[in-house]
């Protein structure tokens, strides 16, 4: 059996056609600019930055946490030097948002106009387990970037995640600050549904599952998601772009324009159809994991949608908080996260998100925290 191939036709799972790529309104107003993409090795990050180098930026910045995945971005770049307009011009970073004297170095040496920000923690049930790190790179490293980009006039584009949707999980909590985050400074944020075949994904253990013979794990039988491609995820970013600059304010949060869910074990016998057609899909049930959803929503309750426009997104009024209130919750969690003090981190997270109730696995953690100090 053979690993499972990019020319997999997901529409064929999906059922609906593609969304619509960007327009060249949107594109033209990147050509010639300075770009920053954090997270750029990853896999949304990677084809991101593929795309924008297509649009003859003046600067492609790339920033990249991963070792082995900055090496990737750059042998791609390497092999197809059709997407490479000009080596010069492309400047990649290894380094982590969180690193504040790195993002000082590279808006003074490069002033990027436009940034686009896939940098993230983003495995629910890894992250149940290491709460710090989420919020320390989640929702900081956001903060370090969005104060860097306000004082030096550039514009962001966050990707986000419908888990930031009334959150259950530490990740769409920090999701949901980093929305706040930017749109408190007037950026652009893209909620985005579950992206097939995507690095991590649940497309890549179930090719895994099948390739060892197993049974494919599902957390539940009515479990279903919001699904679109990698392709489609990169065209919504820069049809963004073109949103934020129509804007008549200045914050703007984007939900793809998705009117059905699939279930999960739907792709999963996909997959299988795909993989080993002549094997029957073997299903084993192992109820939801800590902070996991059964169902997920692109809007939350207190959340507004309009229609739809004609490039794939639709627009959401999310309540928003007070820029005061939000700096002080941010001071408050920063100086947790500094102590390792997880239940003071806790408060000041549920202060910025009230909606959000921690999984049992996160306050075990906290309770562990507070032992381990006791002792």
């Amino acid at each position: 059996m053979q690993p499972i191939k990019e020319s997999v036709d997901w529409y064929r799972f999906l059922a609906r056609p593609r969304l619509p790529a960007a327009d060249s309104a949107a594109e033209q107003i990147l050509r010639g600019k300075s770009i920053l993409v954090t997270g750029a090795g990853g896999s949304i990050g990677l084809s991101l930055a593929v795309r924008l180098a297509k649009l003859s930026p003046h600067k492609l910045i790339l920033l990249e946490a991963s070792e082995s995945h900055l090496h990737e971005l750059q042998s791609r770049f390497d092999r197809n030097q059709s997407v490479d307009q000009s080596a010069d011009d492309r400047i990649c970073y290894l380094g982590n948002v969180t690193d504040e004297a790195l993002l000082d170095e590279i808006f003074a040496q490069h002033q990027p106009d436009w940034i686009f920000h896939a940098a993230a923690h983003k495995h629910v049930s890894l992250l149940e387990g290491h709460p710090l790190a989420a919020l320390a790179n989640n929702v900081l490293g956001t903060h370090a970037l969005c104060m860097r980009a306000e004082a030096g006039r550039s514009r962001m584009v966050l990707l986000t995640t419908d888990k930031a949707a009334a959150p259950t999980s530490m990740m769409g909590a920090t999701k949901r600050v980093a929305e706040l985050i930017v749109l408190a400074m007037g950026g652009t944020a893209v909620r985005l549904g579950n992206v097939l075949a995507s690095r991590g994904s649940v497309v890549e253990t179930f090719t895994r599952q099948i390739a060892q013979g197993k049974p494919i794990t599902i957390t539940d039988p009515e479990a279903a998601r919001f699904w679109l491609t990698v392709e489609e995820s990169i065209e919504l970013l820069i049809s963004a772009v073109a949103e934020a600059n129509d804007s008549a304010t200045d914050a703007v949060l984007l939900v793809p324009n998705l009117v059905r869910t699939h279930l999960v074990e739907d792709l999963a016998k996909f997959v299988v159809s795909q993989l080993s057609p002549d094997r029957p899909p073997l299903v084993e049930f192992i109820g939801l994991g800590p902070g996991e959803k059964k169902l997920e929503v692109m809007w939350a309750e207190g959340e507004e949608v309009a229609v739809a426009s004609r490039n794939g997104l639709r627009r959401i009024h999310t309540p928003l908080m007070p820029r005061k209130q939000l700096e002080f919750g941010l001071r408050e969690l920063r100086l947790a996260t500094g102590r390792r003090d997880l239940a003071e981190a806790l408060a000041a997270l549920q202060s910025l998100v009230p909606d959000y109730t921690p999984s049992q696995r996160v306050i075990a953690n906290v309770k562990h925290a507070s032992n381990q100090v006791q002792a």
